[in-house]
């Protein structure tokens, strides 16, 4: 009976001790350490929300959205463009030297660097002992021409009244029609030098000879160089010339474009040029020339382009940023440069958002420059809310709450 109450005993305090145990740990400094450890796994709720999720994402208080901009995502044309970098140049083509066509002593230059001329205007003056002498020749030449005219009507007088006999007649009117030829040829060799039909006549009627020889422009445009100065002696051909006139309408653009470019270049293709002077604006052109052989030592081909230029705001010598469009345009997602980050590890990241508080970072594939925007090919929907500005600094604060 006794040993039957001891085995109950027994039984009943084994069914009680593993009560006991809870309830001692939960009591007292025990209690402490489980606080503590369930608060050391509770997820950061601050600035980087959700650090052991899948996908990386960060939320933003009303003061750090401030740093941020948020838009939908668009479309934008992108046109396959090459760029090359070149020099602005005058055209040639509508540019010229002005040298004087017989050498002499500048008297007079009128025309100063900068200023508008058009064609036939005087630019500069020489004596010329070439004009004298050409003068001379025709003053000479009037005066045979005038003996041997009245010479003619006074045989054919005394040949009416049989005063003179047939074969003196034919002499005068021979030496008449000779002078005649040389007064012509005198004339013809004064023009050369620029004199107008009213300046022979006046040189022949005075018998004075005009040794300035006037040099005028041969085209419409602007003086863009000058070298004469009175009291200079000048030689036809001898640089540098006296002046130099330029059309500047237009310009030329050069530049080197790389080898493996140039089946994509066609005469007439439209090209934009940019310069340092104006760097928000461009000016319009087109391609004129294609190089007919290619540099053996950088391997480029030099391609020439006509740019307009109204305003003659472009110089010779600007450096220029040549955009040649290659092919039709095309429609793409856009992102504004600011709103993609390129990561450490060469990955290129956006950050998207759904309530403009919460924003995660996406992998995107990234195709063209251009415009400010860069082509998203892969990782981007239009229309999907997206960071425009201020990227970079979502990417900080993803890297430093991991770090922390």
């Amino acid at each position: 009976m006794a040993l039957r109450r001891v085995l109950r005993f027994t039984t009943t305090a084994l069914a009680i001790a593993p009560l006991v145990v809870p309830l001692w740990a939960c009591s007292g400094g025990s209690e402490k350490k489980v606080d503590a450890a369930a608060t050391a796994v509770k997820p950061n709720t601050g600035t980087t929300a959700a650090n052991a999720a899948s996908t990386p994402s960060v939320e933003l208080n009303e003061r750090q959205l401030q740093a941020v901009q948020v838009a939908a995502a668009a479309v934008h044309t992108f046109s396959p463009q090459r760029v090359a970098v070149g020099s602005i140049d005058f055209n040639e083509n509508l540019a010229v030297q002005v040298f004087t066509p017989y050498p002499g002593k500048i008297i007079e230059a009128f025309a100063q660097i900068g200023d508008e001329v058009t064609k036939g205007k005087p630019l500069f003056t020489i004596d010329s002992p070439d004009l004298v002498q050409a003068e001379s020749a025709l003053i000479a030449a009037a005066g045979v021409y005038e003996l041997t005219s009245a010479t003619l009507l006074r045989a054919k007088e005394l040949f009416e009244t049989q005063g003179i006999a047939q074969k003196d007649l034919q002499q005068a009117v021979s030496d008449q029609q000779s002078a005649e030829g040389a007064l012509k040829a005198a004339r013809d060799a004064v023009r050369v030098f620029g004199k107008t039909e009213a300046e022979i006549d006046e040189i022949v009627a005075k018998r004075k000879i005009d040794p300035a020889l006037v040099v005028r422009s041969p085209i419409n445009g602007r003086v863009t160089a000058r070298n004469a100065q009175p009291g200079l002696l000048v030689q036809p051909g001898n640089a540098p010339a006296p002046y130099a006139v330029a059309d500047l309408a237009t310009m030329w653009m050069l530049a080197d474009v790389a080898e493996s470019d140039s089946p994509m270049f066609r005469l007439g293709q439209p090209v934009r040029v940019k310069v340092m002077a104006f760097p928000d604006r461009d000016f319009e052109g087109k391609i004129s020339n294609i190089g007919a052989t290619v540099d053996s030592s950088t391997h480029t081909v030099l391609v020439r382009s006509e740019v307009r230029d109204p305003h003659h705001e472009l110089r010779p010598g600007m450096f220029a940023t040549y955009v040649i469009e290659v092919g039709h345009a095309i429609q793409g997602i856009a992102m504004p440069l600011n709103g993609v980050v390129r990561e450490g590890d060469g990955t290129m990241t956006i950050w998207v958002t759904a309530d403009r508080k919460h924003f995660t970072r996406r992998q995107v594939k990234v195709g063209t420059q251009q415009d400010g925007f860069d082509q998203i090919l892969d990782g981007l929907q239009a229309g999907e809310q997206v960071v425009t500005d201020g990227a970079v600094f979502l990417s900080n604060m993803l890297n430093a709450g991991s770090e922390s």
